[in-house]
């Protein structure tokens, strides 16, 4: 039987001056983009929720910053400044994991709206209390109701998830994708803090960074279609009950103290300017391994991170040690940076493949939450370092907290079969 064109096949015929013009009726198909993040972002509804999750996540690292420069302007005491953030962090380690309980019980956009204006609230309340002088405790009070700040970097990794189950490829990138733009963010948010505490007034840098918080994250929860469906259950376990779970937020709150002493010991050393070189390093490391395929075997990607990252911290020591230029330990702290994006992308893809299917946000925020702890205690002993032992010596501590997560992962970490 001969061939037959149906109406979408046959073709258009034009007139074009005395010309007559053959126009096929369906355009050619585009190639697919080879590029893994335009492929990403591509996902419909992907562009949106990441709009919102970046400029709610953008004011994480402003906010310390800000309220440090606030309070020690006003009161005249660091020391005040210190532990009125301190007590925030400590408020954050306890209540974020709730947060993000209640986030995959009732979903994203019923909790993390109600709960962002509680912090936001908290940063105005903060504010008004140094502007008008108020008691010091009060500090410390409203400085802790920002502690219901929702983990918007989980909630972003969570829609991830949803979106590309099934596609371990796609989701190495979008973990790539959300470590590359969690470094980007603690990198420009000091940047900025302190510039509109200089240029504007010494609470500019808390007021925008609660304006900026509450619209991201509106923008963020009205994205309904990409949220992951909610998983009411009435006797929750924790994820830390998970086999290998515990070992894996030990290997956190040690990488946490990696990133805790390097902060300190570097300011004392050199200034805080030279830190957004880490970060920058980390950046673009965390893009470049979003591009490479994901690891066959999990466990054996994570030990190999954090071997890479044990090595590549002894930059910094040996460059101060060895000479006092200042663009060699800036080149050390480039190199130093490119593995931690590697090792934090892998951490919490494990984290991803051990939590148990309805708890991820809980999961991933016990896992920031462990970071938090040991940033803390890396900024604890670092500076205990710097002030009894030297600045030099001092980044032995990164050092020593790589090695230690690379012998607390080697020793417990496990991927039960089936994960």
């Amino acid at each position: 039987m001969p061939y037959e064109r149906t109406p979408a096949d046959r073709p258009i015929l034009a007139v074009s001056g005395d010309r007559l013009v053959i126009a096929p009726r369906t355009a050619p198909a585009r190639r697919a983009s080879t590029n893994p993040y335009r492929r990403l972002l591509a996902t419909p509804g992907a562009r949106a929720f990441t709009a919102g999750n970046l400029i709610a996540r953008l004011p994480m690292g402003m906010f310390s910053v800000s309220a440090v420069i606030m309070i020690a302007g006003s009161r005249g005491s660091y020391a005040l400044a210190g532990a009125v953030t301190a007590t925030g962090l400590a408020a954050t380690a306890v209540v974020a994991p709730w947060t993000a309980r209640l986030v995959d019980r009732y979903g994203q956009a019923r909790i993390a709206v109600p709960a962002t204006a509680i912090a936001a609230l908290g940063s105005l309340a903060l504010l008004l209390c140094v502007h008008y002088d108020a008691p010091a405790w009060t500090l410390f009070a409203c400085y802790a109701a920002t502690a219901t700040t929702p983990n918007t970097g989980g909630m972003s990794r969570a829609r991830w998830a949803h979106l590309h189950r099934g596609d371990p490829a796609a989701l190495h990138t979008a973990n790539s994708f959300e470590q590359a733009a969690d470094e980007l963010c603690f990198m420009l948010g000091p940047a900025l803090a302190a510039l509109l505490c200089a240029a504007l007034f010494p609470e500019a840098g808390t007021l925008v960074g609660a304006v900026l918080l509450m619209t991201g994250v509106l923008i963020f929860a009205a994205q309904r279609a990409t949220e992951p469906p909610v998983s009411p259950r009435t006797h929750a376990g924790t994820p830390l009950r998970t086999p290998g779970m515990p070992a894996l937020l030990a290997a956190f709150l040690a990488t946490g103290a990696v990133f805790g002493a390097m902060e300190v010991v570097t300011i004392a050393h050199a200034g805080g300017a030279i830190l957004a070189l880490q970060a920058a390093g980390s950046c673009v490391a965390g893009l470049l391994y979003g591009s490479l395929r994901p690891a066959a075997d999990i466990r054996r990607r994570l030990l190999g991170c954090l071997a890479g990252m044990t090595a590549l911290m002894s930059l910094p020591l040996l460059a101060a040690a060895s000479t006092d230029s200042l663009p060699a330990l800036a080149g050390a702290l480039l190199l130093a940076g490119a593995a931690t994006a590697p090792t934090m992308v892998t951490g919490m893809t494990l984290v991803q493949r051990l939590t148990p299917e309805g708890q991820l946000n809980e999961g991933m925020t016990l896992a920031v939450t462990a970071l938090l702890g040991g940033i803390a205690a890396g900024s604890a002993t670092g500076g205990w370092m710097v002030e009894h032992t030297g600045q030099v010596t001092g980044y032995a501590v990164p050092v020593c907290a790589a090695a230690l997560a690379l012998a607390v992962a080697t020793a417990g970490v496990r991927v039960p079969r089936g994960r």
